[in-house]
């Protein structure tokens, strides 16, 4: 099966230009202008912008709390309507098991036969001890070059100390892989909530109250320090405030491999939402917590300046009805995280391309190319020859408003329910199967593939 898409506005993260794409099986054979090739379909998108298909580098599919399981791959297909074709899942290191085995496990039981598009995983570790630093090395050759550690959560099974970062940052950099923190501090965060709560402060603005922005800026600091002394790259998930993304500027202005990503929610959102009435605010706690005015504008900067090099979902799908409402008495016991896979392309061009804090060229990158090149998918993140032919035509004049109607994510609620969106994701290509046609899922259950990820990423370049 071959495809030329012709006279779209072609979008990548160098240039801009119109021309005509030729797809040949899953892989873009020609790009160009006026090509004259023989295809067995021709699709006009003139007055369209054809971009590569979105990489969400930072979503959660499998996470478990107290009993309570997220949304999982059954809904990857909010993915592609949103414009993402590949997605980065972590995966939580089971008790008694090694990261490998688990992610194997994993992927066997609950994806390979259910995902609707490609995937690729992030070990998250849960044990740290002498097998896992042994076995660090071993996750590059596995396709999984990444693996992230907690410095939060204080008495979680996947809390880590300093000295468990440190050993797995030395086990892991001439293998190629890169570790990821959640950075904020332990011990502040587990003091401040029991002090809330003995206060009878337990509303979900507390959540924010809680965790303060220097319990986000010193672990960063104190992560890049053990990364430095180690000597391996590191790379910060979900930047939230501004002195966070300061300490990692100011590292990589060094010549360090530090980088780091924020994400959807840190952009549009603000803690005011936290204190929305009649537990509303529930839908909003995410850790960081959501942060100020002061830092959205700082973080839109950020990424324009490549300060921060990607922008994620962080994608968790715990319902509000339910799931939320098990902090109904305490902010502390509220599920973390917020349903965005759906809606990252719409924030990310309503909010910057449209409202001029990026240019189209920087929403490429921060949407597909650098998540691509971060997580080593060479294939990927890019409409070039040779490239997968995962491609998205956008019709930036039709607009609209994001619901949790209709969404396939899930879940009873979005973060964003009556945020407008200027244009609309028409056409998905999975590496050349047409998968979203009218912004509507036409594709099959399965139809996903596990991606191997390339160990020695952006952060090593």
């Amino acid at each position: 099966m071959s495809i030329l898409i012709k006279n779209g506005t072609i979008i990548t993260a160098i240039d801009e230009f119109v021309g005509d794409i030729f797809v040949e099986g899953e892989t873009i054979r020609a790009v160009g202008e006026n090509l004259k090739v023989e295809a067995d379909e021709t699709i006009e998108a003139e007055g369209k912008y054809v971009l590569p298909g979105g990489i969400d580098q930072h979503v959660h599919f499998s996470f478990n709390y107290r009993g309570e399981k997220v949304r999982g791959f059954e809904t990857s297909n909010a993915a592609l309507v949103g414009g993402t074709t590949t997605l980065i899942e972590f995966v939580n290191q089971e008790e008694g098991k090694g990261m490998i085995e688990t992610i194997d496990n994993y992927n066997k039981e609950s994806v390979e036969s259910i995902a609707m598009v490609d995937y690729c995983f992030h070990g998250v570790a849960g044990e740290a001890n002498e097998q896992l630093f042994a076995e660090i090395p071993k996750m590059a050759e596995y396709g999984v070059p990444t693996m992230k550690l907690f410095m939060a959560y204080k008495g979680a099974p996947y809390h880590c100390d300093d000295a468990a970062i440190f050993r797995a940052l030395q086990a892991s950099k001439d293998a190629g892989v890169t570790i990821m923190v959640h950075a904020e501090n332990a011990d502040i965060i587990d003091i401040l909530q029991k002090q809330l709560v003995a206060e009878g402060k337990v509303e979900p603005y507390y959540h924010a109250v809680s965790r303060p922005v220097y319990a986000e800026v010193e672990a960063t600091q104190r992560a890049i320090y053990l990364a430095a002394t180690a000597g391996a790259p590191l790379y910060v998930v979900h930047v939230s405030c501004q002195e966070a993304m300061e300490a990692i500027r100011e590292a990589n202005n060094k010549g360090l491999p530090i980088f780091g990503e924020t994400c959807a929610h840190y952009l549009v959102l603000d803690e005011s939402d936290l204190a929305k009435p009649n537990f509303e605010g529930a839908k909003y706690v995410c850790s960081p917590p959501l942060r100020t005015q002061r830092h959205r504008d700082v973080l839109w900067n950020a990424v324009k300046n490549n300060w921060l090099n990607a922008v994620s979902s962080d994608h968790c799908g715990f319902d509000f009805k339910k799931q939320k409402h098990m902090g109904i008495k305490n902010f502390a016991d509220i599920p973390n995280g917020t349903p965005s896979l759906e809606n990252r392309f719409d924030i990310l061009w309503t909010y910057g391309v449209e409202a001029g804090k990026i240019s189209r060229s920087k929403f490429v990158e921060l949407f597909s190319t650098n998540p691509a090149k971060i997580n080593g998918l060479d294939n990927k993140g890019h409409i070039g020859i040779g490239y997968d032919a995962d491609i998205v035509i956008f019709d930036p004049d039709k607009k609209g408003i994001i619901t949790a109607e209709g969404s396939l994510q899930g879940v009873d609620y979005s973060p964003y329910e009556g945020m407008e969106k200027i244009g609309t994701v028409e056409k998905v290509y999975l590496r050349g199967n047409l998968t979203v046609k009218d912004g509507k899922f036409i594709g099959e259950k399965g139809q996903g593939r596990f991606i191997k990820g390339k160990p020695f990423g952006l952060c090593y370049k």
